[in-house]
């Protein structure tokens, strides 16, 4: 019986051996180029595959495969390039980065795909040889020849036998700063430290695409149902989210026209909770103070459209700012000037525009560790140095919003990370700021607004914040406060 199909390697013929394959096919070049355009460009995996696959015209099961061997070795280089380190003859610091790619490539097909050992050397050795060279060929080809045969629990378990933070670090792919920071997380949100190994392999999981309908333009109802090609349910938090159990989304006419968009629940549910909170007064003027790249403001927008609310998002970069006027475009065409699109500074409205607006959402920017699942490259490109620099345009943002809005208005401050420099401390510092500048504002019991948007949500509070986590509610581990001014 012949071993299992794999794209871009032709079963030989019964009775005759075939153990070396030269060409690349498309799959495994389409990956090799996503894993080079992250490590050169600083590029972003879940931007360049699927313009890499449109390029080359990858569908189905070669588009899956190039999908799953390119994310594969983003979330597993920690635990290959440890193992690496025990069966090359040579520090890996010495290597070509592009053989270490190839090698990374070939371990995880050997580990952790359903692809036969023969197969993974081979092709590998042939990706050596197309896209780096002949020289290092019989380098991969030996590496990987001594990895075969064992499984990744055999081998994670022989470099990394040990439960401390430096061993759950290998063996689950994560830097260890990472690890400690994510630990102290689950700690100050309230939660036991031993649902850590949960969270890392949670981390490791790729996520559900899920679907935000936009209210006004579509429905859940419309969205759920199954056809040839998408199949669509229910979500599993948001009142606003399905969830696609397969197919491409791309295909539903109501994604292709943005009257519904792919958006993790936890995102959504970052945006319903500005929408539900109580304010005092008049409820008209919205602002997203850091709008790219529009997820949020679309489904702030189309729910302020539904009330007679008009939104203002702000964004700092120009090209960001595109993709948010491209988010809104829907909303407008059917609500026409209850949108509008700015290139500039979120620190900078609060002073141009003190309590101009009822609610403001600052989505600050962050480490992204709540968002792993989907960006696997960003634990290996961020630094412990990372928490501490961005803590003060968090603080500033906050503060800015904070000045924005008026009395009786709400501010929800949201980072997709769980970590407390970024979330419970930069709260606290940024109301303390704003009282010394005369700004009264004070913190909203948000897990009982959680409570009415999402009845019986689980493990969510985080105090008077809420955190969500990838491990319990299968979504990013966002983090969110409300925050009333009072006067």
């Amino acid at each position: 019986m012949t071993g299992p199909s794999v794209p871009g390697v032709r079963t030989p013929r019964r009775g005759v051996k075939q153990d070396r394959f030269t060409r690349v096919d498309p799959a495994r070049a389409v990956a090799f180029e996503v894993l080079r355009a992250v490590a050169t460009q600083d590029a972003y995996a879940n931007l360049v595959l699927p313009k890499l696959l449109r390029e080359k015209r990858l569908g189905g099961r070669d588009a899956a495969f190039a999908t799953e061997l390119a994310y594969g070795v983003l979330r597993g280089r920690g635990t290959y390039d440890a193992l690496l380190a025990t069966l090359v003859d040579r520090p890996l610091a010495d290597l070509d980065d592009g053989v270490l790619d190839v090698l990374r490539m070939g371990l995880h097909q050997l580990l952790a795909m359903r692809v036969p050992d023969h197969a993974a050397v081979a092709t590998s050795v042939a990706v050596a040889r197309t896209h780096v060279g002949g020289g290092p060929s019989g380098l991969v080809n030996a590496v990987l020849r001594k990895a075969s045969g064992r499984d990744l629990t055999e081998w994670a378990a022989q470099v990394a036998p040990g439960e401390g933070d430096d061993d759950l670090a290998v063996r689950y792919s994560h830097p260890q700063w990472v690890v400690r920071s994510l630990r102290e997380a689950l700690r100050a949100h309230g939660h036991d430290a031993g649902e850590l190994v949960d969270l890392l392999v949670a981390d490791n999981t790729p996520a559900h695409v899920a679907l935000a309908a936009l209210p006004g333009l579509s429905a859940v109802d419309d969205l759920v149902g199954r056809d040839a090609h998408v199949e669509v349910g229910t979500g599993r938090w948001s009142p606003a989210a399905a969830h696609v159990v397969h197919g491409d989304p791309g295909r539903l006419a109501a994604v292709r026209a943005g009257r519904a968009r792919v958006q993790d629940e936890g995102s959504q549910l970052v945006a319903l909770l500005l929408a539900a909170a109580d304010v005092e007064g008049r409820d008209e003027r919205w602002l997203d103070l850091c709008a790219g790249p529009g997820g949020k403001a679309a489904l702030l927008a189309a729910t302020a459209a539904g009330r007679g609310a008009a939104l203002t998002a702000v964004e700092v970069a120009p090209h960001r700012a595109d993709l948010v006027r491209q988010a809104l475009a829907p909303v407008e065409a059917v609500a026409p000037g209850t949108v509008e699109v700015r290139v500039g500074d979120g620190r900078e409205v609060g002073a141009a525009e003190p309590g101009a607006y009822d609610r403001v959402l600052v989505d600050a920017p962050c480490t992204g560790l709540g968002a792993l699942r989907r960006r696997p490259e960003a634990r290996w490109r961020r630094t412990p140095a990372d928490l501490g620099g961005l803590a003060p345009l968090q603080r500033d943002l906050l503060g800015s919003a904070l000045d924005a809005v008026r009395p009786g208005g709400v501010v929800a401050y949201a980072t997709c990370s769980p970590v407390l420099s970024e979330t419970r401390l930069v709260v606290d510092d940024a109301l303390k700021a704003a009282a010394k500048r005369g700004v009264a504002a004070e913190r909203i019991d948000t897990p009982a607004v959680l409570e009415r948007v999402v009845p019986g949500l689980p493990g969510a509070g985080a105090g008077l914040g809420v955190q969500l986590w990838p491990h319990t509610h299968g979504t990013d581990a966002m983090h969110v406060a409300l925050v009333r001014r009072t006067g």
